[in-house]
C-alpha cells in the first residue's frame, strides 16, 4: 500500500488485528448470530406480511439473475448492501435515490424486520432484500450490473484465527470486482482499526480496484452522501472513530 495511511497509531490507535496473516478465504460463515429477543407482535406481522413481497428468491442452479428485473419501474442504477444491519443506511438511500433499485442482505432476523417496516412506512419499492448469506446469491448476478457495494460495520473477526471469515478477503473482492460497472464504488466503513488496515492491505492489492483518498478529510470525515447508522452513532458515542474507503472499479 502506498499514499496516505488512515491507520497511523498518531490518528487512530493500534488495532487488534493489525498482525493478521494472510489467510486462503473459504466460503465460511462471516456472520454472527441469526436471531435475538422475539420480535414484538407488531414488528413480526409486518415482517410475516410485507417479506414475502421484497423478499428475493434464490435462482435455480445454472440461471442468471438480472437486478434490474427485480423492480416493478426501470431504474437507473443498482446498489448492494451487504450486512444492512438495521436498514438505516439503506433505506435512507433508497429514499433519498427512487430511481435507483436497492438490494440488501442480512443474516440477523430484527435487522431484516427494521428494515421492512421503515420500507413499508415509507412507501419504497425499490428495495428488495435477501434475508440469508448473500453469497451463493451473487454468484447468479451477471458481470458489470451493479454501480455501488457497501459493507458498512462488518463484524471484523478481530481474532487471527478468524481472519477468513471477514467479508473483504481476496476472493470475494474477486467477486466484487466481476459484478462492479467500469468506474463503480465499493465504500467499506468501520471503526476497528484492524479491520481498516486488512481492507486496505487487501483492496489496494487487487488489480481491479483504486482507492480515491487523496487527503486525511476522505477518510476521517462521511461521504457527502454518507447516512448514518445506528451502530455508528453508539461508536461515535463510545469515543471510536468510523473510517470510511471508497474504491472505483478500475476500467476492464
Amino acid at each position: 500500500m502506498t499514499g496516505p495511511d488512515p491507520t497511523g497509531a498518531d490518528d487512530t490507535g493500534a488495532g487488534a488485528s493489525a498482525s493478521a496473516p494472510s489467510v486462503r478465504t473459504e466460503d465460511v460463515r462471516f456472520y454472527g448470530r441469526r436471531k435475538g429477543k422475539p420480535l414484538r407482535a407488531g414488528r413480526r406481522a409486518v415482517l410475516d406480511s410485507r417479506l414475502p413481497d421484497l423478499a428475493i428468491a434464490m435462482p435455480e442452479d445454472g440461471q442468471t439473475l438480472d437486478p434490474q428485473a427485480l423492480f416493478p419501474a426501470p431504474v437507473r442504477a443498482v446498489w448492494l448492501e451487504i450486512g444492512f444491519g438495521g436498514g438505516e443506511h439503506l433505506a435512507g438511500q433508497a429514499a433519498a435515490h427512487p430511481d435507483v433499485g436497492f438490494i440488501g442482505g442480512e443474516v440477523f432476523e430484527y435487522g431484516v424486520a427494521k428494515l421492512v417496516a421503515a420500507v413499508d412506512e415509507a412507501g419504497l419499492s425499490n428495495v428488495r432484500v435477501y434475508p440469508e448469506d448473500i453469497r451463493p446469491l451473487l454468484a447468479h448476478l451477471p458481470d458489470a450490473c451493479l454501480d455501488r457495494i457497501f459493507v458498512l460495520f462488518p463484524d471484523p473477526w478481530p481474532k487471527s484465527r478468524h481472519a477468513k471469515r471477514r467479508m473483504i478477503a481476496p476472493r470475494r473482492l474477486d467477486v466484487f470486482a466481476r459484478l462492479l460497472v467500469d468506474g463503480g464504488l465499493l465504500r467499506v466503513a468501520s471503526d476497528d482499526m484492524g479491520y481498516i488496515r486488512w481492507t486496505l492491505r487487501h483492496a489496494c492489492s487487487h488489480a481491479a480496484f483504486a482507492w480515491t483518498a487523496r487527503r486525511a478529510d476522505d477518510w476521517r470525515q462521511p461521504p457527502a452522501d454518507h447516512i448514518r447508522t445506528r451502530y455508528e452513532t453508539k461508536a461515535l458515542e463510545d469515543g471510536r472513530r468510523p473510517i470510511f474507503l471508497d474504491f472505483q472499479r478500475r476500467p476492464r
